[in-house]
C-alpha cells in the first residue's frame, strides 16, 4: 500500500477546519497530520509535521496566508482556500509560491482532486482563476529581466514553455511536438530548473511576465 498524502490544513475557523478534516479523512490515500489557526502557527506545523500538501486560508490573524505561503516556498506545497475570489489575493498567492487556488465553496470532490494534483508534483489554478492571473500579469510591458532569462533555454524548451504557457497538458505538447510524453515532462523539468521554478504554474506565470506567452494564444507556436 502506497504511503498517504500527508495534509495540513490552516483556518482560522475550528469548523472550516473540522469539515476539511472530514472529508480528507475518509480518502484512504490521505492523513490530516497537523492544523493550524495562523500563519504563524502554520508555520510552526509544517516544521514538525512535514505535511505534503498545505490547505491555507488567506485571510488570518498574526500572519495571513500569503505571507505564510511565501515563507514556506521549497518546503511543502500550498494549496489556497479562501472565500474570496479577489484578484489581489490571486496574484499575491501565485506570486508567494501557491500550487493551487480553490474557492472554500468548491465541491469535496474539487478539494480531494486538488491535494491529489499538488501532491504528485503538478499544479492548478480554476480556468476563471488562471484567466483573470494572466490578464493582471499583462497589463503592462514584458518584464526585461524575465525576458533576458529565456536566453537560458534551448529552442525545444522554450517551445515546451511556451505551450505549457498556453494551457497544454503533457499529452497535447508531445503530439503537436511530435514528441514521446516523457520526452515532454524532462524538457520541462529543464526548464523548471533553469528558471529556478517550483511548478507549473510558476512556469506560465513567468511565461506571461516576460512576454514569451500573450492572453488568446491558446496552442499558438
Amino acid at each position: 500500500m502506497s504511503t498517504p498524502i500527508r495534509v495540513g490544513i490552516v483556518d482560522d475557523q475550528d469548523l472550516v477546519r473540522a469539515g476539511f478534516r472530514l472529508i480528507l479523512e475518509a480518502e484512504p490515500d490521505m492523513e490530516v497530520v497537523g492544523e493550524a489557526g495562523d500563519g504563524n502557527a502554520a508555520l510552526d506545523m509544517v516544521a514538525r509535521h512535514r505535511p505534503d500538501v498545505v490547505l491555507m486560508d488567506i485571510q488570518m490573524p498574526v500572519l495571513d496566508g500569503i505571507a505564510a505561503t511565501e515563507r514556506l516556498a521549497g518546503e511543502t506545497r500550498v494549496v489556497i482556500l479562501t472565500t474570496f475570489e479577489r484578484d489581489d489575493y490571486i496574484v499575491g498567492a501565485v506570486r508567494a509560491g501557491a500550487s493551487g487556488f480553490l474557492v472554500k465553496n468548491a465541491p469535496p470532490e474539487e478539494l480531494i482532486a486538488a491535494v491529489r494534483v499538488v501532491a504528485e508534483g503538478d499544479a492548478l489554478l480554476s480556468p476563471s482563476v488562471t484567466r483573470r492571473v494572466l490578464e493582471r500579469l499583462t497589463d503592462g510591458a514584458p518584464d526585461a529581466a524575465a525576458a533576458a532569462r529565456l536566453d537560458e533555454l534551448t529552442e525545444r524548451e522554450t517551445e515546451v514553455l511556451r505551450l505549457v504557457a498556453a494551457g497544454l497538458s503533457n499529452a497535447e505538447i508531445a503530439e503537436r511536438l511530435h514528441l514521446g510524453e516523457a520526452t515532454v515532462k524532462t524538457h520541462l523539468s529543464r526548464v523548471l530548473t533553469k528558471l529556478q521554478l517550483r511548478d507549473r504554474v510558476q512556469a506560465v506565470v513567468f511565461a506571461y511576465e516576460s512576454g514569451l506567452a500573450r492572453p488568446g494564444s491558446r496552442g499558438q507556436v
